[in-house]
């Protein structure tokens, strides 16, 4: 179909980033992956708390455990970019789910462009969840008058492969297959 006469209605958009360090402690760790969050993207992060008590690990339910923080508008787009080239502008087919958002993670928070090594801060890794959807969506979340998403309105996985590989010039690729000992 011709871009001029598309459906406005059908357009895919990405409406929310969420950036999360979950570091699995409290303390100082915390404080450290909070600022280093705020620095990559000029929010204030808010904390994660833990949801239930594992002994193994040393955790408490209702303790602080990590970070995250949600983008919109161009902040989001800007750090899209910075995370899409830290991962060689490539996604894995595995990434999508079924409603067509997508999450990838970084290991290194020095992959990111910009981002140099302290010793003092170490190393941290971060998930980055985006969701995608057209534009409607907001019926079925809206507090009054709340109704379903037709289901030729729902955004499909490969739906959304495209429109992430077309926006973003990335590509979407299988996953490597591990070997068997």
């Amino acid at each position: 179909m011709n871009a001029a006469k598309q459906n406005p209605m059908r357009c895919l958009l990405i409406p929310k980033v969420v950036v999360n360090m979950g570091v699995g402690e409290s303390g100082g760790k915390l404080a450290i992956a909070e600022t280093l969050l705020e620095g990559l993207t000029g929010q204030k992060p808010t904390r994660t708390y833990s949801k239930s008590t594992i002994k193994p690990w040393g955790t408490r339910k209702g303790a602080p455990t990590g970070c995250k923080v949600t983008l919109h508008g161009e902040k989001k787009e800007a750090f899209l970019k910075k995370a899409f080239e830290a991962v060689e502008n490539q996604i894995k087919i595995s990434s999508f789910d079924l409603a067509g958002n997508f999450s990838f993670g970084i290991r290194e928070h020095i992959d990111i462009e910009g981002m140099k090594y302290d010793p003092n801060v170490g190393i941290f890794g971060m998930d980055i969840c985006a969701s995608v959807e057209r534009p409607g969506y907001r019926i079925k979340r809206r507090k009054i008058s709340q109704s379903k998403v037709s289901a030729n309105h729902i955004v499909k996985p490969d739906e959304s492969r495209e429109f992430v590989s077309t926006k973003y010039k990335i590509s979407v690729v299988e996953p490597e297959e591990e070997e068997e000992y």
